[in-house]
């Protein structure tokens, strides 16, 4: 992914290039001495801007807290399971405390009580032994997943595809609206369904690729256990990346939840006995009010003056000028004499 400053480095250096270090010097607030990293830095990595993003700043070394080892096993013992399994660095700072002044120590703030926590290997964690119908202990695998990145923004039409699930109670019936939206252009497209398996999930991801207009390049979803095993495994198959939210935090699906109010007010509220007894006949009047949301309706985020369609039409339009006048001035190809 290439950062804006990556993108400025790379045009001080072009001007470098076309009008000599003099003059760059003189247009830009730059010392020579950072031109010259930077350009060293962009020739290391074969001219490309990626080359240029911004490296991590941290120090190699860093300084280790010296907290005595007294005090480490005390916040140990206090979320062992035996006690109060997994407390809090706010819960366990009162108690800590009482410790610490018994024992004539210097009991260490909320924040650094939680650092310590994260500076041991297992996270001073404990899980719960869950024991099978043989009466063995089951083995909890817990398997790393891939989070947002905090500077992600979507750059271009299908560059990140949130996903997401509304779980509707009908009279004691369940019915769920799977939903999906393209973060730039706000396409959208959703599906009623009865089940809330992955493979259902899988089946409305298949739908996605051949409805949406544009190749999926990240797809973005909550922690939800639709949205493992059978879609994974598409996902993969796909060769997609797939990011998820942290948990209790829908605020980094934004997109897609907003969409999620918008089907319920507009379509769903107005058709639930529909989604109670048939919910194919739901599926078929849903696809034009689809059809209506990313054609016709106008969307706040274009300031209510274009739909997703019309968006990525003139989002296509200025690909293609400017490719045209990257090659001529005049809009015609190459010429030779």
């Amino acid at each position: 992914m290439i950062t804006e400053k990556a993108q400025y480095k790379a045009r001080v250096l072009v001007f470098w290039e076309k009008h000599g270090l003099e003059a760059t010097l003189d247009a830009f607030p730059h010392k020579r001495s950072t031109l010259f990293a930077w350009k060293q830095q962009w020739i290391a990595g074969g001219k490309k801007i990626e080359a240029l993003n911004e490296k991590k700043k941290t120090p190699r070394v860093k300084r280790k807290r010296t907290w005595p080892e007294t005090i480490i096993s005390e916040i140990r013992w206090l979320r062992n399971k035996d006690n109060h399994p997994n407390l809090g660095p706010e819960k366990i700072h009162p108690l800590l405390k009482e410790f610490c002044v018994e024992k004539n120590f210097r009991c260490p703030e909320i924040r650094t009580i939680g650092r310590i926590i994260a500076d041991d290997p297992k996270k001073m964690r404990v899980f719960p032994q869950k024991v099978t119908h043989f009466g063995k202990i089951k083995k909890i695998n817990r398997k790393t997943i891939l989070r947002k990145p905090k500077q992600f923004k979507a750059a271009y039409p299908g560059h990140c595809v949130a996903f997401d699930t509304i779980e509707i109670f009908i009279r004691g019936l369940r019915r769920y609206v799977i939903t999906a939206t393209d973060l730039y252009t706000r396409m959208s497209f959703s599906w009623a369904t009865t089940s809330h398996a992955s493979l259902a999930a899988k089946d409305f991801f298949i739908l996605c690729q051949r409805v949406l207009p544009m190749p999926m390049e990240y797809v973005l979803t909550d922690n939800g256990s639709e949205f493992k095993k059978d879609f994974d495994v598409a996902l993969r198959n796909a060769h997609l990346t797939h990011y998820h939210t942290y948990p209790k935090t829908p605020k980094m699906n934004a997109h897609v939840e907003r969409f999620n109010r918008t089907i319920q007010e507009d379509f769903v509220n107005f058709h639930y006995e529909l989604l109670k007894s048939d919910i194919d006949e739901f599926n078929r009047q849903l696809m034009d009010w689809l059809i209506f949301y990313n054609t016709k309706r106008v969307h706040h985020a274009f300031q209510n003056k274009m739909s997703p369609v019309q968006f990525m039409i003139s989002y296509l339009e200025k690909s293609v000028s400017a490719k045209i006048a990257l090659e001529s001035r005049i809009g015609c190809g190459y010429t030779f004499i």
